[in-house]
């Protein structure tokens, strides 16, 4: 049996204001659900403008923990607009410990799994 899925694409220009950059996400994920994607991808590291061409230790305080803030806020919005999302973070597991991290959050917000890039 064939089955159709409508896909989301998001990809945006980002400043150095995560709190804008989220919201405009925000705007951007409730756009292409509410046009009927089922499934949303958003660009790589898409909180912050795009840094990894050159190492610079002092971006590493961008980093968190997954759990953690962003992966709430995803959460929310793929349980608010019953999405399959597809993130990308920039995560701290543990002390000098980073990952570009890919997380993706179920329909209902429920982490279904990441992916980590060394």
């Amino acid at each position: 049996m064939k089955r159709t899925i409508r896909v989301g694409i998001v990809q945006q220009s980002c400043t150095n204001d995560i709190k804008f950059n989220l919201e405009k996400l925000h705007h951007n994920i409730a756009t292409v659900a509410q046009a009927g994607a089922q499934l949303v991808v958003l660009q790589e590291l898409h909180n912050t403008p795009y840094f990894c061409q050159t190492e610079d230790t002092n971006l590493f305080d961008l980093a968190e923990p997954i759990p953690g803030p962003s992966t709430g806020f995803y959460s929310e919005l793929a349980a608010a607009y019953h999405i399959v999302l597809v993130t990308s973070l920039f995560e701290r597991r543990a002390a000098g410990l980073y990952h570009n991290t890919a997380v993706v959050f179920d329909t209902d917000g429920s982490m279904a799994g990441k992916y980590r890039k060394m």
